[in-house]
């Protein structure tokens, strides 16, 4: 039976194989991708630390035009809406061209779609962006690391170097 963060049916048809019948030995394996290395399956820490320093530049970027006032609820509320404008911005665009992050490249990680494509595409980067905003979808993950936002997408979170 697979975690209850792995693929839901897995006792249906073999989630958990690869191409040739054999179970995978490491995350990627089933998408063509190596073990280690560039182009490998990123683990969770480094996605959820690429996340948590968008989210803090965000923040900082906010607090340039927006100064936070703890004591006032409606500063407060606004702020957090401009926040979460910034962060759509700094998530989407550079994703969308680039396939990549600041907290991202921090990490050196990038989103690489499955089909070859050389560039996320801008629907894909958005979708992704709502379902990582929504944070089950991101944080739901299978046996090959990807979560949900990745696979409704057809990407995947890879090393680049």
């Amino acid at each position: 039976m697979a975690r209850w963060t792995g693929e839901w049916l897995s006792s249906l048809g073999g989630a958990n194989e690869t191409a040739g019948g054999k179970p995978s030995r490491w995350p990627g394996e089933r998408l063509g991708l190596p073990e280690s290395g560039p182009g490998s399956v990123v683990g969770a820490g480094r996605r959820l630390l690429a996340l948590l320093l968008d989210l803090l530049l965000a923040s900082l970027l906010t607090s340039l035009f927006v100064l936070p006032d703890y004591s006032n609820v409606a500063v407060m509320q606004e702020y957090n809406l401009w926040s979460l404008a910034v962060w759509a911005a700094i998530t989407v665009l550079p994703v969308t061209f680039f396939g990549t992050t600041p907290g991202m490249v921090s990490q050196r990680v990038r989103v690489a779609r499955l089909d070859g494509g050389s560039v996320v595409g801008l629907p894909r980067a958005v979708l992704r962006a709502v379902l990582t905003f929504l944070i089950i979808p991101a944080a739901v993950r299978n046996e090959d690391g990807r979560g949900w936002h990745d696979r409704l997408t057809g990407t995947v979170v890879v090393l680049m170097r």
